[in-house]
C-alpha cells in the first residue's frame, strides 16, 4: 500500500478541521488504495467519504467526512503526482532537450511524457508511455482534455520521427479516446521535408475524423538550437516555406469551419511572422484553445492592449484625455504600475500620469519585437510625453534560429542591454522566468540583472492590459 505524505494543509479547510497535519500519511479513501493524483481526485469527489490516515506518531485514524460534491479536502502532498514521474521513452529527431548544452540545471534535462501532467498542467504527451489500463482509467474517470503530440498520423513516419518502434501503434489509442468521447487537443511539430507537405495534409485530414472530440490542432515549427552536433539533420523553415504551410492550414480552416463550425487547425504565431503575413482576426482562433503553444498569443495581446489603451485616462473624472500631471479623481497614488497584478481595480484609466516614468524600455525576442514596437508606437500616439524603447534580443546562447522570447537567457539580455539608454525601468515578459521563481534559464536571477544594468525591472504578465498598466 502506498503512503502519501501530506506536505501542507490549507487553512480553513476540511483537513484542518479534522486536525490533519503536515507529515501525516494518507492511506486510502473509501477502502480504495490511492495510486496517484487521479485516484485521489476521483475518489474524494464524493459527498460521503471514509479517509484512512496514519498520523506522525504512528496512530491510524478512520475519518468519516460529509461534504459537498467535488469539494476539496485541502491537502497538498510532497509529490504533486503522488507517484513517480514518467520520463519519455522516445528519441524524437526534433527534441529540444537533446539540443541543450551541458552544465545547466538538472530539471531542464528531464523529458516528461506523463499523461497526468497533460491534465494537470496542459503538457503534451505522445501516448507511447501509456498502457491500456491508463486509457481505461481516463475513460472511467471521464478525464479531459488530454493534449496529444501527434506530429504525424502516418504510423511508419511516426516511428521514424519518435525513434520508437511502438509510436505508430500508439496512434490507435486516439481512436479509443474518440469512441469514449474524451476531449482531446493535438499538436504537430513540423520538420522541413519530413512531415510537411503531403504528410501534413494527411495528418490534418485524418485528425478531422476525430471531431468534435479532437477539439483543436496546432502546427508549430521545429526549434533548432546551435547545439545539434550528432543529431538528425534538420533544416530551418524559410519565408516561402512558411507561406506554403499557411496556405494549407487556411484551406483546411475554411473547410472545417463550413462543415463543423470550427476552424480546428491553427498555425502558431511564428508562421505568420516568418511568412511576413498579418495575424488572423480574433474570431479565427475559436476562443484560443492553444495559447500555450503560441497560437494567437500576439493577436490576444494586441486585442487586450488596444482595449486597455482605449480606456486609459477615460476614468479620470470623466476626462477622455487626462494629461500628464492631472490626478485621477484626486487620487495622488493611483498609478496602475503601483498596483499588484491581478487586482480588479488596477484599471489603466486610474493612472496618475504625472508620476509615471517618462522613458521605459522593453526587451523581447526577435520574433515578437516588431509586433511589440507597433504596440509601443500606438501607446506613444496616445501619450506623446512618453518614450518607449523596444530592444530585440538575439539568442546567442541557443543560436540565432531560436527567436522566441521564452528561451532567452539572462546573460544575453545583460550583454545586449549593457550601456543602452534604458530609461527609468525595464519591462520583461513573464515567460523569460521560471514559474514561481525569479531566475532565467541560465540561473541568472532577476536581482542580478537589475544590479548589473542599474535599472528596476518589471515582469509583465502575458496579457495586454497588464502591459498598458506597466507602461502607465
Amino acid at each position: 500500500m502506498k503512503k502519501h505524505v501530506i506536505y501542507r494543509v490549507e487553512p480553513g479547510s476540511i483537513a484542518e478541521e479534522l486536525e490533519l497535519e503536515p507529515g501525516d500519511k494518507l492511506l486510502g479513501v473509501n477502502g480504495n488504495a490511492i495510486e496517484d493524483v487521479f485516484d485521489y481526485q476521483y475518489f474524494t469527489n464524493e459527498e460521503y467519504l471514509t479517509v484512512s490516515v496514519e498520523k506522525k506518531n504512528g496512530e491510524e485514524w478512520e475519518l468519516e467526512i460529509e461534504k459537498e460534491y467535488e469539494e476539496d479536502l485541502g491537502l497538498e502532498f510532497e509529490n504533486g503526482l503522488m507517484d513517480d514521474y514518467r520520463s519519455c521513452r522516445n528519441k524524437c529527431i526534433f527534441c529540444f532537450i537533446d539540443q541543450m548544452p551541458k552544465g545547466m540545471r538538472d530539471t531542464l534535462y528531464f523529458k516528461d511524457d506523463d499523461s497526468r501532467l497533460s491534465f494537470l498542467q496542459g503538457n503534451y504527451v505522445t501516448l507511447t508511455n501509456m498502457r491500456e489500463e491508463d486509457i481505461d482509467r481516463i475513460i472511467a474517470y471521464r478525464l479531459g482534455p488530454i493534449n496529444i503530440s501527434v506530429h504525424t498520423t502516418n504510423p511508419e513516419l511516426r516511428c521514424k520521427m519518435l525513434t520508437n518502434r511502438f509510436a505508430g501503434e500508439a496512434l490507435l489509442k486516439m481512436r479509443r479516446l474518440y469512441e469514449a468521447e474524451i476531449p482531446m487537443n493535438g499538436q504537430i511539430v513540423l520538420c522541413k521535408g519530413i512531415n510537411d507537405g503531403q504528410e501534413l495534409e494527411r495528418s490534418i485530414r485524418d485528425l478531422t475524423e476525430y471531431l468534435p472530440f479532437m477539439e483543436s490542432l496546432s502546427v508549430v515549427p521545429v526549434g533548432l538550437s546551435r547545439f545539434r552536433e550528432g543529431l538528425y539533420p534538420l533544416e530551418p523553415f524559410e519565408r516561402e516555406d512558411a507561406r506554403e504551410v499557411l496556405r494549407s492550414i487556411h484551406r483546411w480552416q475554411k473547410q472545417c469551419h463550413e462543415k463543423y463550425g470550427t476552424h480546428f487547425v491553427h498555425a502558431s504565431d511564428e508562421w505568420y511572422l516568418l511568412a511576413e503575413e498579418p495575424l488572423p482576426e480574433e474570431e479565427n482562433y475559436d476562443g484560443y484553445p492553444q495559447l500555450e503553444n503560441g497560437v494567437g498569443m500576439l493577436r490576444l495581446l494586441e486585442t487586450e492592449f488596444m482595449e486597455a489603451l482605449a480606456g486609459a485616462g477615460q476614468a479620470a473624472c470623466g476626462q477622455e484625455n487626462t494629461g500628464a500631471g492631472e490626478k485621477a479623481c484626486g487620487q495622488e497614488n493611483a498609478g496602475a504600475g503601483e498596483k499588484a497584478p491581478g487586482q480588479e481595480n488596477a484599471g489603466a484609466g486610474q493612472a496618475d500620469l504625472g508620476r509615471a516614468p517618462r522613458v521605459i524600455s522593453i526587451a523581447t525576442g526577435l520574433l515578437a519585437a516588431p509586433h511589440i514596437e507597433r504596440l509601443a508606437g500606438r501607446f506613444m500616439e496616445r501619450f506623446p510625453e512618453r518614450t518607449i524603447r523596444v530592444y530585440p534580443i538575439e539568442n546567442r546562447f541557443f543560436g540565432e534560429l531560436i527567436t522566441v522570447s521564452g528561451l532567452l537567457t539572462g546573460q544575453d539580455i545583460l550583454e545586449q542591454l549593457r550601456g543602452k539608454e534604458l530609461g527609468e525601468k525595464l519591462l520583461l515578459p513573464c515567460n523569460l522566468l521560471r514559474s514561481q521563481e525569479r531566475d532565467f534559464l541560465d540561473d541568472m536571477t532577476l536581482s542580478e540583472l537589475e544590479n548589473a544594468l542599474q535599472v528596476p525591472v518589471t515582469v509583465v504578465e502575458s496579457n495586454g492590459r497588464h502591459l498598458v498598466e506597466c507602461l502607465l
